[in-house]
């Protein structure tokens, strides 16, 4: 008995991993249709924000210490959601329809925030903030002339070298005169560290082995994140404004649905969850410019196996993938099989977590073989479409 509550509690808990990964990708993906590469790197942000106010709440002492992850949370949301706004307006508004070209936008958009967090420094931030005052700012200048149309095109080639060569030799000078104190990236390539606060320390007690609370944590904080996603796109003006754009937009234009803020705002709540999954998943391990890499393969199967626009889906299949994982990697089959049977060497070659993942993958081309639409196949004028 303790052997299955052993089980089940493990294979919920990397099924709440999982299902926290996926469900900002379940929005982002599966309502919206967008294939968002840089989901994992959202996640990155959502960590590293955790991380910055750790280190904020650290100086406070305790007991403010202990309190810091309830800070983290919204603003891990609010800065991964801030990304996936300017990452929206900028970037995947103009690729709606081209699955292939937003592929492509969103894996270059993934590298440059990898690369981002390694060199992030003050004085990239004044560099930046320097170069997005002198092209936005002229830009904004140049668009109240009358003639703004006919000259646009020579506006942005004249302001966005010139910006650059400013902001470059800014950098440059300001490098050479203050040193180390601007210059020093502030992560670096190296992992770093989430201390979980003390009262997500330790475990209860069952038998021969403890519920972490840090699982536990998870694992309440991805009822909630469902339980409000679900509130919020099905008991909500602006959850039904968002099913009739992803139904019908053009439908939802004419009826006055403003179609491009709902999809700012879609965007916006699906990079925040990611965010929030980042927080989350800092408290399990170190966190580096690949933490969201670890994940977003994870996060588009639950979202396939699911069904592609279900959140009932990703649920189940988050679960249900966790679950076999563990059953799969721990071994606990091994003890079911006779030593002397062929398949007890089958089942020990793959009674490891690699292993195991390898399995869960075959068996879900295989079950995406018999229902290539997942577990919760959409119906109706969508699919029609």
């Amino acid at each position: 008995m303790a052997l299955i509550l052993q089980s089940l509690f493990n294979g919920l808990s990397i099924g709440s991993v999982l299902l926290i990964a996926a469900l900002g990708l379940a929005i982002v993906f599966g309502i919206m249709g967008v294939i968002n590469l840089a989901h994992g790197e959202l996640m990155m942000l959502g960590a590293y924000t955790t991380f910055v106010v750790q280190n904020v709440f650290r100086g406070f002492g305790e007991p403010w210490f202990g309190f810091y992850i309830i800070a983290a949370l919204p603003l891990a949301f609010l800065v991964a959601g801030l990304a996936g706004v300017l990452l929206e307006r900028g970037v995947i508004r103009y690729l709606y329809g081209r699955p292939l070209e937003t592929l492509l936008a969103t894996w270059g958009v993934s590298l440059i925030l990898q690369q981002l967090v390694r060199s992030i420094s003050w004085l990239m931030c004044i560099q930046i903030v320097v170069f997005c005052l002198l092209f936005f700012g002229g830009l904004w200048g140049v668009k109240r002339r009358p003639d703004f149309e006919r000259i646009r095109n020579w506006a942005i080639a004249i302001l966005l070298p010139l910006s650059a060569g400013i902001t470059v030799a800014l950098g440059a000078i300001l490098g050479n005169a203050v040193g180390l104190a601007l210059t020093q990236p502030w992560f670096g390539a190296q992992g770093v560290d989430v201390t979980a606060p003390g009262w997500l320390r330790g475990g209860i007690p069952i038998g021969n082995f403890q519920l972490p609370y840090v699982r536990l944590f998870i694992i309440a904080l991805t009822v909630i994140c469902v339980v409000g996603i679900y509130l919020f796109l099905w008991r909500s003006p602006w959850g039904l404004r968002i099913r009739a754009v992803t139904q019908n937009r053009s439908m939802s234009a004419c009826l006055g649905i403003p179609t491009q803020k709902v999809d700012t705002l879609t965007f916006a709540i699906g990079s925040g969850l990611a965010g929030i999954a980042g927080c989350a998943i800092s408290l399990l391990g170190s966190v580096g410019p690949n933490t969201g890499q670890n994940y977003i393969v994870d996060a588009f199967m639950v979202v396939v196996v699911g069904g592609v626009g279900k959140i009932i889906g990703t649920v189940v299949a988050a679960l249900a993938i966790g679950l076999v994982n563990y059953l799969i990697g721990s071994g606990i089959f091994i003890s079911m099989v006779s030593p002397e049977s062929a398949l007890f060497d089958f089942l020990t070659f793959f009674a490891t977590t690699s292993m195991a993942r390898v399995m869960v993958f075959v068996l879900i081309i295989l079950f995406l073989q018999l229902r290539p639409a997942g577990l919760f196949p959409q119906k109706g004028r969508t699919v029609d479409a």
